[in-house]
């Protein structure tokens, strides 16, 4: 399948012949393809040699903590519940700027539960040892930042900030607590990532060249159109403190309050939801920090209900030569109307084979060129006298051996994970043994800036159709 920006927003078409062809300039023309037919073929027609990812969670302590949710949305719900799961944890408050929501948290978990809409009086709880925060991304850095200042340890959704210009804030506040924080990519915490690294490590698809990631949903669900309740109002929603942050303060809008996703505003959009899962899979596998040149484009094609943000999306960012890889492409790829339904997938392209990590599991298959450059065929041989074809066909056998002339076979394995592995709980009981051993966690806020700086990036690409150049390693936009 091919997937060349002639497929891109409408938008782009309104600018000036000449600048259109300075922003197209800068993209090398191996990226305009996103799903290579040829990798498809070889990956769809292998038979794998099936493995069991070996794999062992261990819990040091049962320690209890203390902790509390501010935002108790969809993955408020989802992230307390599996914390809830570690031994020694304890849920002690909830905060959000719903009633209706604070009202499910005491049905749910206990009826004298402490709720609040106003966070600040959960950081003031000196009992309270850690704050998950699940809330709309634009409150993201400033509700991190206030929570380390007082002394709580951190579970912040991704994307860790809203905004380029937070992510060095959030990471000064970090460093200068001493507490622990861990962004909310759980993906890399699974067993088949830990052994894509692994197999990425050890040179298993020869060099690295590019990568295809792709996250495509097909429903009104997976677009970010969410059940509203029945008595959504501004008395059961706090719009006030909601925008305050914002000026000037916009109308109560339940859209943009229960629909938050869908607003540049308040969210990311699909960068930073589902490319920022993508490249924090990506750089965990290739120990990558980030790239250099970030570059996107997209269109609203189908859910035009009011939203501020594409529904199909692309990007393409080049990474640069490090001592932890070759220089290589990703081509990203988001769609919230695929005919091809829900699915994801992540292709790491080398000289010698593909691996492609799934939700549960990672494979390769391999294909190696063999020694000699081959002759013939679709070839210019035949264009020439026949005479020289013979010459030259002597010189060609005569340089290269039988076995020169043939590609070394290698059979194609498939990793599962083991039964019952969770990634999200993984990535949570990462966080807490981080918490009472004061050990490193797998998603720091330096990890999970450079994840999603190249996310916010590609989203200020698409609204001001530039590239975006970025400093990878000093975590800054760089200079032309």
């Amino acid at each position: 399948m091919f997937f060349s920006l002639t497929c891109t927003s409408h938008k782009l078409n309104l600018l000036p012949m000449s600048s259109r062809r300075k922003f197209l300039q800068n993209l090398s023309s191996t990226a305009l393809l996103v799903g290579s037919g040829g990798v498809s073929k070889l990956l769809a027609e292998e038979n794998y040699e099936k493995r069991t990812i070996p794999w062992e969670r261990k819990i040091s302590s049962n320690d209890k903590i203390r902790l509390a949710v501010i935002g108790t949305g969809i993955m408020g719900h989802n992230d307390l519940d599996t914390a809830l799961k570690i031994p020694g944890v304890e849920l002690v408050a909830a905060c959000d700027l719903y009633t209706g929501r604070l009202e499910r948290m005491k049905e749910k978990y206990n009826k004298d539960l402490f709720t609040t809409r106003d966070y600040r009086e959960i950081l003031e709880k000196k009992d309270i040892d850690a704050v998950i925060i699940a809330t709309s991304d634009n409150w993201h850095s400033r509700i991190s930042i206030d929570a380390l200042n007082k002394g709580k340890n951190v579970y912040c959704e991704k994307p860790m900030v809203h905004k380029l210009s937070q992510g060095q804030e959030v990471i000064n506040a970090w460093k200068k607590s001493g507490k622990i924080m861990q962004v909310g990519s759980q993906g890399i915490s699974g067993a088949s990532s830990a052994k894509a690294r692994e197999l990425f490590k050890a040179g298993e698809i020869g060099q690295l060249n590019c990568i295809e990631a792709t996250y495509d949903r097909q429903s009104a669900i997976g677009a970010w159109q969410y059940t509203f309740p029945t008595d959504e109002s501004p008395q059961t929603v706090d719009w006030d403190r909601y925008v305050s942050m914002m000026n000037p303060k916009p109308k109560y809008d339940s859209k943009k309050f229960f629909w938050w996703r869908n607003y540049k505003d308040f969210g990311t959009g699909m960068s930073g939801d589902l490319f920022v899962h993508l490249l924090t899979g990506i750089h965990y596998i290739t120990g990558s920090m980030g790239p250099q040149k970030i570059v996107s484009s997209g269109q609203l094609a189908y859910w035009k209900d009011g939203r501020d943000v594409p529904d199909v999306m692309v990007a393409i960012m080049d990474y640069p030569e490090t001592k932890e890889h070759p220089a290589f492409q990703t081509m990203l790829r988001v769609n919230f109307i695929s005919g091809g339904g829900d699915r994801s997938a992540v292709r790491y392209i080398g000289s010698e084979g593909v691996m492609e990590k799934t939700g549960n599991g990672v494979r390769i298959a391999y294909s190696n060129m063999p020694k000699a450059p081959g002759i013939g065929g679709w070839d210019s041989l035949s264009t020439y006298p026949q005479a020289m074809q013979d010459e030259l066909m002597k010189r060609y056998n005569e340089k290269w051996t039988a076995d020169d002339k043939k590609r070394v076979t290698k059979q194609s394995v498939q990793y599962s994970e083991p039964a019952g592995n969770d990634d999200h709980l993984e990535h949570f009981t990462n966080f807490f043994e981080g918490i009472r051993n004061n050990k490193t966690v797998i998603e720091d806020p330096v990890v999970g800036f450079r994840a999603a700086a190249p996310c916010l990036a590609a989203n200020d690409s698409y609204f001001q159709k530039k590239v975006i150049n970025w400093n990878p390693e000093k975590m800054q936009l760089a200079a032309v």
